[in-house]
């Protein structure tokens, strides 16, 4: 490891000695002592000063991050090939991520924090562990929603939130908003996954950001009596529970669908063509997005480095090696998403900043915890 603030002062005793055999000897025992320790304080200072240097002089970014795609392998190396800085990376849940930083404390050598929803870069941002970066690059390239306004953290991709319907099972006339989803015509047909799941946190916190806290409860209170079984799984198990027959409704990423879709398995392929495709709230305010996100550590070591990191991230090449990773769409403008994403169809998203889907998120669980969605 190379994060020591601290070097050895074995190299101070040839300067003591010195002084013991200048005039200072004839001194007093006391005043010896105090210019000894005062002499010692300042090549402490010194060399605190220098390792703190060397430190931030060092080509090298450590990138906690919760993303672990194939691709990222060659986004790290196209951006030491263009700057020579090394990537040293730690993968783990975001959360777990979190709860490691925080113990870490100041002590912490993580220069870049990266990971998936807004949501989850709301709880490291309150627990402390972003500082603000300024780059006009970034405020130039990613949109205004995308980003924290202070400059905590910034989206490198984003993903919708989808309305699947299974094709031969429903007539989806009268189900074009997140909103129509409580509506009593889909009694019994409604697969989602569970309420402490971040991304319906984060869906239900973008409601209330439009309709208020009440109308958000009602809506979630009417989702909940359309359930066609209890919340379980993850976002495939809706997108196979849909395409099966087992529900009729599905809620889910887009990449997720698109997994499937560009899946080598023909099984999953089939769920994939068995589904209709809504994007939400078209004549309205939008689909609710969110993000993939990182931004600069608390106390990163290596904070120019850390910048230039997220800088790249916000390329045309990095943007397409960031969004093909996990099937999602890049936010830089003029930069396209894979094939299998862009044939979903183009749409209007929500323009709420996604650092509301964060803060409103405690209030989003209390609304759950009250509907009855498990």
């Amino acid at each position: 490891m190379t994060y020591s603030r601290f070097y050895s002062l074995g190299s101070n005793d040839r300067f003591l000695r010195n002084l013991h055999r200048s005039k200072v000897r004839r001194a007093t025992t006391g005043a010896v002592a105090a210019l000894a320790v005062a002499a010692g304080s300042i090549l402490a200072g010194w060399t605190l000063g220098v390792s703190e240097a060397r430190a931030s002089e060092e080509q090298v970014v450590n990138l906690y991050s919760s993303r672990h795609y194939q691709t990222d392998e060659a986004l790290y190396a196209e951006f030491t090939a263009a700057t020579g800085i090394k990537v040293n990376r730690i993968e783990a849940d975001g959360d777990a991520l979190i709860e490691r930083m925080k113990s870490e404390g100041a002590n912490s050598p993580a220069d870049v924090v990266m990971t998936v929803d807004a949501g989850r870069l709301w709880r490291a941002e309150e627990a402390g562990l972003f500082q603000s970066a300024e780059s006009t690059l970034l405020d130039q390239k990613i949109p205004a929603n995308l980003r924290h306004p202070d400059g905590l953290w910034f989206g490198f991709s984003s993903r919708a939130r989808l309305i699947v319907y299974n094709k031969k099972l429903v007539d989806p006339t009268g189900l074009d908003s997140y909103e129509d989803l409580a509506d009593p015509k889909w009694k019994g047909l409604v697969c989602i996954r569970s309420s402490s799941n971040i991304y319906n946190l984060s869906l239900l916190g973008s409601i209330i950001a439009a309709d208020g806290e009440e109308k958000a409860e009602a809506w979630a209170k009417g989702v909940v009596a359309n359930f066609a079984r209890d919340p379980q799984g993850g976002d495939t198990d809706q997108l196979r529970a849909a395409a099966s027959g087992e529900c009729g409704i599905a809620v889910a990423n887009s990449y997720y669908l698109v997994r499937l879709l560009r899946s080598d398995k023909s099984e999953d392929q089939e769920v994939g063509a068995a589904l209709g495709v809504i994007f939400p709230n078209q004549d309205g305010r939008g689909t609710h997005v969110n993000v993939s996100g990182a931004g600069v550590a608390k106390h990163a070591p290596h904070k120019e480095a850390a910048i230039k990191f997220l800088e790249y991230l916000a390329s045309d090449s990095a943007q397409q090696y960031f969004a093909d990773g996990n099937n999602e769409y890049p936010v830089v403008e003029g930069v396209a998403a894979n094939a299998a994403v862009t044939a979903l169809g183009s749409f209007k998203i929500d323009t709420v900043n996604v650092s509301v889907l964060g803060k409103n998120q405690p209030l989003a669980q209390m609304i759950f915890d009250r509907a009855g969605w498990k």
